[in-house]
This record gives structure tokens, sequence and C-alpha cells, in this order.
């Protein structure tokens, strides 16, 4: 990445930081993150979206090391599962910690992890220190956005704040597993 690329990502973990929310290029859509440990960020980002709380979040990482303070794993094959499709579009829905906020895994006792491959978004998450809160780029019940334009009609009376790149390869968002059973939820 060029030093423009880096100062685009400084600045887009800066927004991150201050409680702004951001529109970023993921595997196969455009994500709208937030620092997931801003109670204030996260209601923010649900009321854009029209999402409900009680659904739970994604969060991404670029290791997994971000997402492993959340989590609560205590079998060695889970964890095994996990890093084996790691980095990669993949995401676990796993039994988090007893100290993650509920306004991140909703009125569950698991929370959606992904340590992602795409090098914007695992960029952004390192320049960030940590993991970011990545949902579709969409009002709740609509299709997903697959470019910028796409997500500033969504949303064109908004404050958000966007992270230019393309899109990754994949045709449709990332798989979903549930990390206790193995089967598939999405």
């Amino acid at each position: 990445m060029g030093w423009i690329s880096n100062l685009r990502l400084k600045l887009a973990a800066k927004q991150l930081h201050e409680g702004k929310l951001l529109a970023y290029p993921t595997e196969a859509v455009w994500g709208l993150g937030c620092d997931p440990l801003n109670g204030r960020a996260v209601a923010g980002l649900l009321a854009l979206k029209g999402r409900s709380a009680a659904k739970g979040l994604i969060l991404i990482a670029a290791d997994f090391e971000q997402v492993e303070t959340f989590l609560d794993i205590k079998n060695p094959q889970m964890k095994s599962k996990l890093l084996a499709s790691w980095p990669g579009p993949v995401t676990w829905v796993v039994p988090c910690a007893p100290q993650t906020p509920a306004w991140l895994r909703g009125n569950r006792d698991t929370l959606a992890v992904r340590v992602t491959a795409h090098p914007i978004a695992s960029s952004l998450c390192r320049a960030f220190g940590g993991a970011i809160v990545s949902t579709s780029a969409n009002p709740s019940g609509v299709r997903p956005a697959k470019t910028q334009l796409k997500v500033r009609c969504y949303f064109p009376d908004t404050s958000l704040n966007f992270l230019p790149g393309s899109i990754g390869g994949q045709d449709r968002p990332t798989v979903i597993f549930d990390a206790r059973s193995g089967g598939k939820l999405r």
C-alpha cells in the first residue's frame, strides 16, 4: 500500500476511534463499521440500518488475537476449526466472553466473528488496533451494496465516512457457521 492509502487508513482508524461510522469494502459487499466498544457508535449504526439490536453483530479482525478477548472458547478443537478457516471469508458464531457487550451479541450468548483476508478490511483492523463491527452496508431487508455509489444512494443524508477500495471476489456475503455444532447458518 502506498503512502496515500496509509494516510487514508490512519484517517479511517481515527474516525472509528472518534465514534464515527465508516463504510468500507469487504470480501463480497460493502460493510458498515464502528468501534465495537463504543455503545453510542453501535447504536448509531443500528439506527442507520434500521436493524434490531437483538440480532447481534459481526466483528471482523486482522488476526485471531483481535477477537479473542470477546470469545469464550474452552474447546481446543473449536479453536483449531476457526483458525484453520482464517484468514478467509468464513464467519463463525462462537460462545462469547461474559464481558462482551450486549450491544454486540444481541440477546444471545454468542458472537459472530471473522478474521478477514480482504486486504483493505484487514489493514483497517490493523490501523484501528483491534476488531471492528462489520455489517452489510444496506438498510435492513434490502440487498447489500456492492459499490460505494450504492452505499451513498442507500444513506444519502448521513455523515457516513468512507474508506475507498474494491470489494473482493466473493459472489455472496460470507458463509456463517455455528462453532458449537459446525452447522451452516448462512
